[in-house]
């Protein structure tokens, strides 16, 4: 089975993402996540897309009385029951335990399906970079439409960014040519940068990103000048 073709992976990483692979399966995807960087990256993109979604949703406690009402619902003492009627009722409550708890988790994790928000069940075609520092921990991932002009990075940890320095974006290209700044990212959380041109344009012939700490934001032409601190593979999803 070909685990790399587009559709495939991407159904794969949004099952990994959500804890949905279960034995020999998952450690097949796992051992395909070390062995390959596009499958790491879009294992990042869809977590990335869920938290996302989940921060959209603001958090609602229920009041005590409903918490009450299913606890006396559930669990009140009952008579005796005659054999299947007794295995039933446990059942019946066991279910009804757990579809609270799916459907908490499914309204938390993917509103799209039920109804918050347009369902989508793929990513968009996108250009995706995960980059990590000099341990191998995942620093920064980036995500562009194909056809986008502006490229969204979250901080998947804090940089330590001394005072008077810029983190800087690079993008490398895959023919060994000298980098292009892409823009500046943050230290921390996420922001959105605008590209100077079409991400396809931009990202088809990059193989890898990078960021270093400059004293300023690099000007066009410019090289950087200071060694990377964060990389990674720029790939395409799609």
């Amino acid at each position: 089975m070909n685990y790399l073709r587009p559709q495939r992976l991407d159904a794969l990483a949004r099952d990994y993402a959500l804890g949905m692979l279960r034995g020999g399966a998952r450690r097949r995807f796992e051992r395909l996540l070390r062995e390959r960087p596009a499958a790491l990256v879009a294992v990042g993109a869809w977590q990335a897309r869920f938290d996302a979604l989940a921060a959209s949703v603001p958090p609602r406690a229920p009041k005590p009385s409903v918490w009450q009402s299913i606890e006396r619902r559930l669990f009140a003492p009952r008579a005796p029951q005659p054999g299947w009627r007794q295995w039933l009722s446990g059942r019946v409550a066991g279910g009804a335990l757990a579809g609270l708890v799916l459907g908490g988790v499914l309204l938390h994790e993917q509103p799209g399906w039920v109804g918050l928000e347009p369902a989508q069940q793929t990513l968009p075609q996108s250009y995706v970079g995960l980059l990590v520092d000099a341990d191998g921990r995942p620093g920064l991932l980036a995500s562009s439409r194909r056809h986008g002009r502006l490229l969204t990075v979250k901080m998947l940890q804090p940089l330590a960014l001394p005072a008077g320095r810029v983190a800087q974006l690079w993008a490398l290209p895959k023919d060994g040519g000298a980098p292009f700044a892409v823009g500046t990212v943050p230290a921390q959380g996420q922001a959105t940068v605008a590209l100077a041109d079409d991400a396809e344009k931009l990202f088809s012939g990059v193989a890898r990103l990078a960021v270093s700490l400059e004293p300023a934001p690099a000007a066009p032409g410019a090289t950087p000048g200071a060694p990377f601190v964060l990389s990674g593979h720029c790939v395409k999803l799609w």
